[in-house]
């Protein structure tokens, strides 16, 4: 396994409600560090990182996080805040009622919307796949690629499932050839990170891989990435 590889993929995650800035910066440290694609903060970071990080790590932040049911204004002002503050990078989350509703055009509608607010900025669309038919899955794949957005996102991580497997490889059958694909949420090994690069994704978006690297650094007593 190629452990610098897997990092280079890896958006080391921190998302919790009550993250504070030292812990931010520990997250864009070992972003840094380890060459990771990027560092996924909450909003109210971004600015701060962004400073601190200067250019050294991609910042990426989320929007309508985690339940997507702002409305597309509120998504839209998000998205053009926060790259006004220094994102690089943004995962937005769809409206799953819309979804559930058969509203389609509203939620391409809103993608698209929300894809010309990053102003150029990469944007990722989390689908959250543990509330979705396959069907559902199947359609948010045409919708992604129809409305210009950079990646399909398979899960917050705070809607009781994750990525799996079998959701990335569907996606990696139904999204057109400029889409890419983020598994996020529940990647508890390397092992898990090595099997959803292999399967077609792109991005992982997880806490996890940096800290195992670190248990393993320690083991073996010497840094596997240079810094």
């Amino acid at each position: 396994m190629d452990i610098q590889a897997l990092l280079r993929h890896c958006d080391h995650t921190l998302l919790r409600q009550t993250a504070t800035w030292e812990e931010i910066r520990a997250v864009c440290d070992d972003g840094i560090r380890y060459r990771c694609a990027s560092v996924c903060i909450p909003a109210s970071y971004v600015p701060q990182a962004a400073d601190y990080a200067a250019g050294r790590v991609a910042v990426c932040t989320v929007i309508g996080f985690p339940n997507g049911y702002d409305t597309t204004a509120a998504k839209c002002f998000m998205a053009a805040d926060a790259v006004r503050g220094g994102a690089d990078e943004v995962d937005m989350v769809i409206d799953l009622g819309w979804v559930k509703d058969g509203r389609w055009d509203d939620v391409l509608s809103e993608v698209r919307a929300v894809k010309e607010s990053c102003a150029g900025k990469l944007l990722k669309v989390i689908v959250e796949t543990c509330f979705l038919t396959e069907a559902e899955k199947i359609r948010l794949c045409e919708i992604v690629t129809a409305s210009g957005a950079d990646y399909i996102k398979t899960s917050t991580g705070f809607g009781g499932g994750g990525a799996t497997r079998e959701d990335v490889a569907l996606f990696a059958k139904h999204i057109g050839p400029h889409v890419k694909i983020k598994a996020a949420g529940g990647i508890a090994s390397l092992e898990d990170g090595a099997d959803f690069l292999a399967l077609g994704a792109d991005r992982l978006g997880t806490s996890r891989i940096v800290k195992l690297v670190k248990e393993l650094e320690a083991k073996g007593g010497s840094a596997i990435v240079g810094g």
